[in-house]
This record gives structure tokens, C-alpha cells and sequence, in this order.
């Protein structure tokens, strides 16, 4: 058996180097528009739960479409979907720059520009449908099978500066330019990704067309992630703790009339997560994770919980970073565990379902828990429900400890 290369060794892959850009700077539109949005709903609004309608908007049809996304990716050429996937998201970001422009602001007002946000991302969520399953399911096509775990390690690592980045840089411009000029930087960060995507040659069609039913081949993965034990545990800890321990969905909140400290602050604060986990990710990537996965995951969703609850209690800016800084740093552990498995566990002929259903459980969970934090905000005020969020964590930890032995017991 070959060695295994090592994260850095991987960069080498010409392919796999334009690919990994081309995500970076495509995350880093992402979270951009994210801080942007949140902050621009919040100010229009001062409503807590107006963020969550947020989440809600691109929750819907990421979740409704996911598994028919996996059937098409499978059937599709991964390449030319990421080209088609950009190029609409570039212009939704289009649509985001006209309604930041003075004139259509006043020809509309503020309740009409509100709801046209959401009505934009709801079409990225159509888009994110088909795009995070395919940038999951490319990656088994670029680099060797056996060097598929420090892939994952750099993925993540790429994924999480780019959150920093964005999360920060978002900040940054909406507190010192205007939204036009904020959602522009965006447009070119998508541009430059779309650049890089087209420099991948088009990848071979893993599923051919062979006369099953689209409900059939939808159902093969939903029943591959349901038998395969790991998968399903790794999933669904991942989707509860995201669900309930969502508290960066009210750092608006909490930057403006909690900790009071504006725009900028409320970009660090939005960042202080993806900080640790890209921290713990760089450490991973020199020192790999070898023994006693599966244990490690139980404690680390854990003490993402605790982190919230304290983030939830603080009114002192410098703890309140520090807590979302160490959630992130635990949280690193569980992003490079699940990928893994998800990578080696997956047939290549299933990568884009069994994605598809990941997406279901992870990605559209960080939406629908921004709408459950914005719900239980408004029906128990912003700091007892974070609080609430964080104590739900850990007790799904504990629920877990004891019905899935078997994933306490996992290694790779």
C-alpha cells in the first residue's frame, strides 16, 4: 500500500490546489453574506426573531431538495454543476447588490427590501442544495482514495479560515463601506471561485442512467446512511448539538444591546468560533487524530455545549469571544471526525446521495437552529434561551452515551 500523504503533501495535486481556492474563496462569500444579512435584517427590524426567518429561508428548500440533489449529482458531472451552482449564486449576490442601492431602497422602503432578502436566500438555499453534497462528493474524484483522510483535514482547514475571513471581513465593510460595496467584495470572491473551478477538468459520471426510478435511487442512500451505524450516530449528535446549540444565530443580538460593541466586534464575535476550529484543524493536521474517535467526539459536542451556556451568561466582550473561540475549538475535533467518516465509509457511486443526506443533517441543521433560536428568543428572551440551547446539548450527549455504545466505541 502507497503511503499516505500527508495534508500538505495533497496541495501538490494541481487539481486538488484549484479546488481547494476555489472553496476557500467561495466560503468566504458565503459567510460574508451571512454577517451582512444578519446585521442588515437586525438593523432594519430590531427583532431577534427576524433573524431567525433567516435560517428558515434557506433551511427550506436546502432540506426539502437535498435528497433529489444527491440523485442528480451522482448522475452529473460534479465539475459542470459547481460551474452551474456558482454562476447562479453570482447572481443572487447580483440581486443582493441591487437592493443595498439607494434608490430601490427608497423607491421600496424597509418592509419590502426585508422580505426580497429573504426571498434571495431562498434561492441560495435552492442553490446550496445541489452546491455543499457536490463539493463534498468531488473531492473522492481529485485525490487517491488511501490520501482521502488528509483531504478532509484540509478541507476543513481551508473551509474554516475562509469562515474567519468572511465572518470578520463582513464586519469590517459593513462597519466602515456601504452594503453596495460590501456585497460587491462578495461578487468578486465568487468570481475568483469560479475562475478556479473552471481550471478542474469535467469528471467521469459515476451513475449512468440505467432506467430505476428517482425514488429508488433516493432511497439507496437514505438506507446506506441508515445501516451504516457510524454514519448515522456521527450525524445525528452533530445535528442536535447544531440544532440546540446555535447561539451564533443572536450574536446581532448580543453585539448591539448585550456587549455593545458594534459592527467590527460583532465580526470577531461571529469569527471567534471558526478561530478555534480552524486552530484545532491546523493541529490535526501535524498530529492526526489516531485512537478513540468516537469517545472524543462525545466529550467534545459536550463541551461545545458548556461553551454556549457560558457564552449565553456573559456580558463581558473578552469572555463572550473566548467562550465562542473554545467552542470552535471543540467543534474542530467533531468536523474532522464526521468528514472522515463520511469519506471512507461512502462507495463512489454514492457519494453525492449519501452527501445529499449529510447536508440534510449537518448544513441545513445551522439554518433551522438560526429559526429555532430566533423562535425560542422570542418566547424566552435571548439570553435564557441560548442558556436552554447549551443545556440541551449536553443532554443529548448524555442521551446518546447510552443509546449508541457503539459510536462511543468507534474508531478509524
Amino acid at each position: 500500500m502507497a503511503a499516505r500523504k500527508t495534508a500538505l503533501e495533497i496541495l501538490k495535486i494541481v487539481e486538488y490546489r484549484n479546488f481547494i481556492i476555489a472553496r476557500f474563496f467561495y466560503v468566504m462569500a458565503l459567510r460574508m453574506v451571512t454577517t451582512i444579512i444578519g446585521w442588515r435584517i437586525y438593523e432594519i427590524t430590531h427583532n431577534p426573531f427576524a433573524i431567525g426567518l433567516i435560517g428558515l429561508s434557506e433551511f427550506l428548500p436546502a432540506f426539502c431538495l437535498a435528497l433529489y440533489a444527491g440523485h442528480v449529482i451522482d448522475k452529473s458531472d460534479k465539475r459542470a454543476l459547481l460551474l452551474t451552482t456558482t454562476t447562479a449564486y453570482m447572481v443572487c449576490v447580483g440581486g443582493l447588490i441591487a437592493l443595498s442601492t439607494g434608490s430601490i431602497i427608497d423607491a421600496l422602503g424597509g418592509h419590502w427590501i426585508q422580505w426580497l432578502i429573504y426571498l434571495t436566500i431562498f434561492l441560495t438555499g435552492v442553490i446550496r442544495a445541489f452546491a455543499g453534497p457536490t463539493m463534498n462528493a468531488i473531492v473522492a474524484q481529485i485525490v487517491p482514495r488511501e490520501d482521502l483522510p488528509s483531504a478532509v483535514t484540509l478541507n476543513s482547514s481551508a473551509f474554516l479560515t475562509a469562515s474567519v475571513i468572511g465572518h470578520a471581513t463582513g464586519g469590517f465593510l459593513i462597519a466602515k463601506t456601504s452594503y453596495v460595496h460590501s456585497f460587491v467584495v462578495v461578487g468578486l470572491y465568487v468570481c475568483i471561485a469560479l475562475y478556479f473551478l473552471s481550471r478542474i477538468a469535467p469528471k467521469q459520471i459515476m451513475v449512468t442512467s440505467s432506467g430505476r426510478r428517482t425514488r429508488d435511487s433516493i432511497l439507496d442512500g437514505l438506507r446506506f446512511v441508515w445501516r451504516t451505524r457510524e454514519v448515522l450516530g456521527a450525524m445525528a449528535l452533530d445535528l442536535f448539538a447544531v440544532l440546540f446549540g446555535g447561539a451564533v444565530a443572536m450574536i446581532p443580538v448580543f453585539a448591539r444591546d448585550i456587549l455593545q460593541v458594534g459592527a467590527i466586534g460583532f465580526g470577531w464575535l461571529n469569527a471567534a468560533s471558526d478561530i478555534g476550529s480552524m486552530t484545532t484543524i491546523a493541529i490535526l493536521t501535524l498530529r492526526p487524530l489516531r485512537h478513540k474517535q468516537g469517545l472524543r467526539l462525545m466529550y467534545v459536542v459536550a463541551g461545545f455545549g458548556a461553551c454556549i451556556i457560558l457564552f449565553g451568561l456573559s456580558r463581558w466582550y473578552l469572555l463572550s469571544f473566548l467562550a465562542l473561540l473554545a467552542s470552535g475549538l471543540l467543534d474542530g475535533v467533531s468536523v474532522v471526525i464526521r468528514g472522515t467518516i463520511l469519506q471512507l465509509k461512502t462507495p463512489d457511486e454514492m457519494r453525492g446521495r449519501v452527501s445529499a443526506v449529510n447536508s440534510m443533517f449537518i448544513n441545513s441543521s445551522n439554518e433551522l437552529g438560526q429559526f429555532e433560536s430566533g423562535v425560542m428568543a422570542r418566547l424566552m428572551g435571548v439570553v435564557p434561551s441560548v442558556v436552554f440551547g447549551g443545556c440541551m446539548t449536553i443532554a443529548i450527549v448524555v442521551a446518546t452515551w447510552f443509546k449508541a455504545p457503539s459510536l462511543r466505541e468507534m474508531e478509524y
